[in-house]
């Protein structure tokens, strides 16, 4: 695991500036800068249509597989800009993970769920090897416990939550900078959720994190910052503590009381 040497000098991991991003003709991000630092989870809420999921997926590019999507203004991962003409999309997708609302395991074992990743970005050479990155990832994603004697069980055949689970494992597989979660408890029952969050808090300041949620009370729980989205815009983005309790921006008070959304 290489050492990141960001998190104590204040350097963001990902940096956005002046971001839109367009489907055809329909502006769905307007404007948006953001800092994202790996010794904070940060939180991005809004009602729903808000902007928060397709801007969470311009971090990692996954806007170009939409024909009518165009993404301006400045991405960057360690100062280097991920729409660069240049940019390995496939590389910039394995510093850059997803873990998606509905948890997509691969048709395939649940050792090569985690192993697939590691292999093809040529990560570690060998049975030995490959066994050691599936055991520290599992571990890492509080699985292994529940399924280091089915390892050639199907991905598939795992629960809702621990395929999600397995899913935070595989994005982990290949030593990421950042992991971006969409929504990852929408399809999961209380339990899993309060799982899903317990790992969120174990994995904080070893990659950055940032999540799109629904719910403000798990934004509260498991964020240190939080942006609140509204319209394609960013409305206010600061500590999660303030933008709870103290919010600067009179449209994030009335979303936080319940006023609308």
């Amino acid at each position: 695991m290489t050492e990141n040497h960001t998190q104590n000098t204040g350097i963001p991991k990902m940096r956005a500036r002046n971001v839109d991003v367009y489907y055809g003709t329909k502006q769905a991000i307007d404007d948006v800068s953001i800092d994202v630092h790996e010794e904070h989870v940060t939180a991005f809420i809004g009602p729903s249509g808000c902007g928060k999921s397709t801007f969470l997926r311009a971090l990692n590019r996954m806007n170009d597989t939409i024909p009518s999507a165009k993404v301006s203004g400045t991405i960057e991962l360690e100062g280097e800009d991920i729409y660069a003409s240049g940019m390995d999309v496939v590389q910039l997708r394995a510093r850059v993970g997803m873990v998606f609302q509905k948890p997509n395991p691969f048709p395939k074992s649940i050792y090569e769920n985690i192993a697939y990743g590691p292999k093809i970005h040529g990560l570690a050479e060998g049975k030995g090897a490959l066994d050691e990155v599936v055991e520290r990832s599992l571990r890492r994603a509080g699985l292994w416990e529940e399924v280091k004697d089915r390892l050639e069980d199907s991905g598939t055949a795992l629960s809702g939550g621990q395929q999600q689970r397995l899913c935070i494992a595989r994005a982990i597989a290949v030593d990421p900078e950042v992991i971006l979660m969409d929504e990852p408890c929408s399809a999961l029952d209380p339990i899993a959720t309060a799982k899903i969050e317990e790992l969120i808090a174990e994995l904080r300041g070893r990659y950055a994190i940032v999540i799109v949620t629904h719910s403000m009370q798990q934004a509260a729980r498991v964020s240190q910052r939080t942006a609140f989205f509204h319209l394609g815009k960013m409305v206010e983005y600061g500590k999660t503590s303030d933008i709870f309790t103290n919010p600067r921006e009179t449209r994030t008070k009335d979303y936080i009381t319940g006023r609308y959304g």
